[in-house]
């Protein structure tokens, strides 16, 4: 399988040391469950897109430390292209600021969280389930570092999986698009490190709850063995 990451960020270059990049994280999380799978990074944060929605089988939008609705030109580009990919019934998956612009790009929206930053782990109970989601749960944990979220669905939207803090947490746009807000790519190490470099933005008392939600351990294998089986499933 090829995959094709539509990159929006990079890890911070002081983080990069202990943790590498976006791209290498995504490609370890999913050889866990493809060993031969091939990934294909285009630099969208760079204006960088593909030619073509037949140049990899399925594809991935990363997170971002920036906004969906914020006004620079490779967000848009990347919103067009995300209506070619879905109007060519193409299998895309969006994670966090992924999970935004999809959403954004097919007629919702996304705004600043009333509730703020979620950061660390989420704790997310399933609403609809499909057949993909095997082996099936009741609910499952990610780890999260948010501050927007989607406060409109698109009308092609449904709700997979929910939470208190994140009402709009998984959605399915038809047969082909997925989306978390979540980061199954992240490990728990990274989490504290980027929070830690986020003190001067996020609030101490919340930094303390995230901190102390790192004992638990995220759902990460479950969630990548998700999204594979819906890549896979024929349309």
């Amino acid at each position: 399988m090829k995959v094709g990451l539509l990159l929006c960020d990079d890890v911070t270059p002081v983080l990069q040391k202990a943790h590498k990049n976006y791209p290498d994280m995504f490609l370890a999380l999913l050889r866990k469950q493809e060993p031969e799978l091939e990934m294909v990074t285009y630099r969208v944060l760079d204006g960088e897109l593909p030619e073509n929605t037949s140049e990899c089988d399925c594809w991935i939008i990363s997170g971002s430390r920036h906004s969906a609705y914020d006004s620079f030109s490779w967000i848009s580009l990347l919103e067009v292209f995300v209506r070619k990919l879905y109007e060519d019934r193409c299998k895309l998956a969006g994670i966090c600021f992924g999970h935004q612009v999809m959403a954004n790009s097919l007629g919702g929206k996304v705004e600043l969280a009333e509730k703020g930053w979620g950061v660390g782990m989420s704790y997310n109970r399933i609403t609809q389930e499909s057949s993909w989601m095997q082996p099936a749960a009741q609910d499952f944990k990610l780890l999260v570092s948010h501050r927007d979220q989607v406060t409109h669905l698109p009308s092609s939207a449904k709700v997979l999986a929910s939470s208190d803090f994140c009402p709009n947490y998984m959605l399915q746009y038809g047969d082909c698009f997925l989306s978390i807000q979540g980061h199954p790519e992240f490990s728990k190490s990274y989490s504290a490190d980027l929070m830690n470099s986020r003190r001067e933005s996020i609030p101490e008392d919340r930094i303390l709850k995230g901190m102390d939600s790192l004992t638990d351990d995220p759902d990460s294998d479950l969630i990548a063995q998700w999204i594979m089986q819906f890549f896979r499933q024929k349309l």
